[in-house]
């Protein structure tokens, strides 16, 4: 049995470039892992069988799940049919822009690499995460790294933010091609700049950090659901040295240089909203 961990991402930055003739967009972000988990078990099973449960009920337990994708994507590119039950311990909500599918079907990838000691490096691992999502390659790595083209191109970098995180998700579920639909490239008034994200990091300066952070896509979602909107406003009142949507929604994450602000504010949400979690840069 392999037991592995599926950290969330945030994005502090998201710019969409241009819409490619593949139907995907072109993008740039700066994507960071936090410590807040699902946690997965991979048993070796007899037979044939890919079998998935988890500990949230309206989770697919089939084929349509990202981590049973993965598992079948990289028995493909290895040309082995053998079984596997990977247990999920789902923590990270969905529709939430917190890439919580994309880290399971990542950490099932870094997991069977280990159970059936096929010793892919995080490369090839990669290219088969592709397959199954645009965020997976990214999950692959963590830590922190400049992402383009439609995610697949991933350049980690030696660095270690540390920031105390609060995620606040609003009750609503946000679908990421519905975002994309709605989003008008042509109209987007200001393209955050990946490399100015990674200089402000490289300072340790959190107000270029603050002043470098952007997302193309809140305003899009913000309008069609305001509820992340005032999420957003009331981390800012609560002492929040930078604050942004992460992917497309509708979660919103401040980062705090100090435990103490971070938890009285995480505190404070949690009277109010029901999906608050309290976590660190990774």
């Amino acid at each position: 049995m392999i037991f592995e961990k599926a950290r969330a991402k945030i994005n502090l930055t998201l710019d969409v470039l241009y819409k490619r003739p593949d139907g995907y967009h072109e993008v740039e972000m700066v994507m960071q892992t936090v410590d807040f988990c699902d946690y997965l078990s991979l048993t070796p099973r007899q037979d044939q069988q890919i079998v998935i449960r988890s500990s949230a009920p309206y989770i697919p337990t089939d084929e349509r799940n990202l981590a049973y994708k993965a598992a079948e994507a990289l028995r493909n590119h290895v040309g082995i049919r053998r079984g596997v039950e990977i247990d999920i311990d789902k923590r990270i909500p969905v529709a939430a822009g917190l890439a919580g599918g994309s880290a399971d079907a990542a950490a099932v990838l870094r997991g069977l690499n280990h159970l059936w000691q096929l010793r892919l490096n995080f490369e090839e691992l990669s290219r088969i995460g592709e397959e199954v999502g645009s965020d997976v390659p990214f999950c692959i790595y963590g830590g922190t790294a400049v992402v383009r083209g439609r995610g697949e191109r991933v350049e980690p970098v030696a660095l270690r933010p540390a920031f105390w995180v609060v995620l606040a998700k609003p009750p609503v579920a946000v679908s990421t091609a519905e975002i994309y639909h709605a989003l008008d490239v042509q109209a987007i008034a200001h393209h955050p700049r990946a490399k100015e994200m990674m200089d402000a990091l490289r300072s340790e300066d959190v107000v270029a950090v603050a002043k470098a952070a952007g997302n193309v896509l809140e305003p899009v979602c913000s309008a069609l659901y305001p509820e992340t909107a005032k999420v957003k406003e009331q981390l800012i009142r609560l002492g929040s040295q930078v604050t942004l949507m992460s992917g497309s929604g509708p979660t919103v994450f401040g980062l705090f240089e100090r435990e103490q602000r971070a938890r009285r504010a995480y505190n404070t949400m949690r009277a109010t909203l029901k999906e608050v979690y309290l976590c660190q840069t990774c």
